[in-house]
């Protein structure tokens, strides 16, 4: 069974930056896609950004775009995203997920990713 385990998060000042890695073990083959969604209190869950299988597609949120930068190490097993100029309004729970049955890059929707991690809390604050 696929398993994602996200790392990473933390406490960071506005400006500042962080990595965040999701880990993918227990699926053999490389055909999955990986979503970055994140949930703030009281807001619905967003998706961040998102890389397809082969990496040739990849999406990002406008509040993401020119800041976030998302990479995938097949070898490795692992998906990275990548958060620079962090502010206040990033401050989530973030997840990564998997899509291993059609393996695209979605952010619309999130009911496409059958596989979730537990989630990673980034915080940006002064």
């Amino acid at each position: 069974q696929l398993q994602l385990v996200e790392s990473g998060g933390g406490l960071v000042q506005p400006g500042g930056s962080l990595r965040l890695s999701c880990a993918v073990s227990g699926f053999s083959e490389d055909d999955y896609s990986i979503g970055w969604f994140r949930q703030a209190p009281g807001k619905e869950r967003e998706g961040v950004s998102c890389i397809d299988k082969n990496g040739s597609n990849i999406k990002y949120t406008d509040s993401a775009k020119g800041r976030f930068t998302i990479s995938r190490d097949n070898a490795k097993n692992t998906v990275y995203l990548q958060m620079n100029s962090l502010k206040p309004e990033d401050t989530a729970v973030y997840y990564c997920a998997a899509d291993t049955v059609f393996g695209l890059c979605v952010l619309k929707s999130f009911r496409g990713y059958d596989s979730w991690g537990q989630g990673t809390q980034v915080t940006v604050s002064s």
